[in-house]
């Protein structure tokens, strides 16, 4: 009997802007980082949430030989077909049940609340930053029209989701308050993975010899919030706590190293 080669599908993903860097979408960020984490190929492109199947970016292309493409959205969604279709590990496998709650809890906490009160300040507060840098491939007159559609549609979320009911204020304290827990977090994480043999470069949200599933969100909303040049204050909160930085720069410097950094990225406050 002839046997028969198997040869793994192409990926590419679909991430807003063709550029080797990093994107302001935290979820592009978490897709690939956890790819990258375990070493799979992919390619990229900047698709359109037009051609998204869930009308958001990221999503994937999935291309077998023989067979035709098949786009997957919804970040959590990408990462679950491909460890289901054995391309990338299941992270949280060895977790305990009170470590899988405590990494689902986290994940929850970064893209259910602090996504939304990120949004507030990138939206409403730095509005014309915003558009200008997620709308840029629109022309300007059209741009203008295309912005104020999606600046209500986002100010009608944020109210019927509950951040939109608070104040400015509010809303800023809400957003250091998790970054502050977060250090505190990773301050805890890096004492418990100090001597630890795999993966030493680096220290994980856990305290774990590796990363699990809430360390791709973690560095994406990291990432997010030190390049993002409209969110001004998310930005300067991130960078006056010394160990997040520390945790992002570590993996920055053995998974993205390709990719320019936030201190050459940054566009001012």
């Amino acid at each position: 009997m002839a046997s028969t080669t198997y040869l793994a599908p192409s990926i590419l993903l679909h991430r807003g802007w063709n550029e080797s860097s990093y994107v302001w979408s935290p979820f592009v960020t978490k897709v690939e980082a956890r790819m990258r984490f375990a070493g799979l190929s992919y390619k990229q492109t900047a698709g359109s949430p037009r051609t998204a199947p869930k009308g958001k970016i990221p999503y994937i292309e999935l291309s077998q030989k023989g067979s035709d493409p098949e786009l997957i959205g919804d970040s959590s969604q990408i990462i679950e077909r491909l460890v289901n279709d054995g391309l990338l590990p299941d992270l949280n496998a060895k977790l305990g049940p009170v470590e899988r709650a405590h990494d689902m809890a986290l994940r929850a906490l970064l893209e259910d609340k602090l996504y939304f009160y990120q949004g507030y300040e990138k939206w409403h507060e730095n509005y014309y930053a915003m558009r200008d840098h997620s709308l840029s491939s629109i022309p300007y007159p059209i741009r203008i029209i295309v912005g104020l559609l999606a600046y209500r549609k986002t100010m009608t979320t944020l109210y019927g989701q509950g951040s939109g009911r608070f104040s400015g204020q509010e809303i800023a304290g809400f957003r250091e308050n998790i970054w502050a827990n977060i250090e505190a977090l990773l301050v805890d994480s890096r004492k418990k993975s100090a001597g630890s043999k795999e993966d030493a470069k680096c220290f994980w949200v856990l305290g774990g010899d590796g990363p699990s599933e809430a360390d791709a969100v973690l560095y994406g909303f990291i990432i997010g919030a030190l390049i993002c040049f409209a969110a001004p204050v998310s930005q300067r909160v991130v960078r006056t706590f010394p160990v997040i930085k520390e945790y992002a720069q570590r993996i920055h410097d053995r998974y993205f190293p390709d990719y320019t950094g936030w201190n050459e990225s940054y566009h001012g406050d």
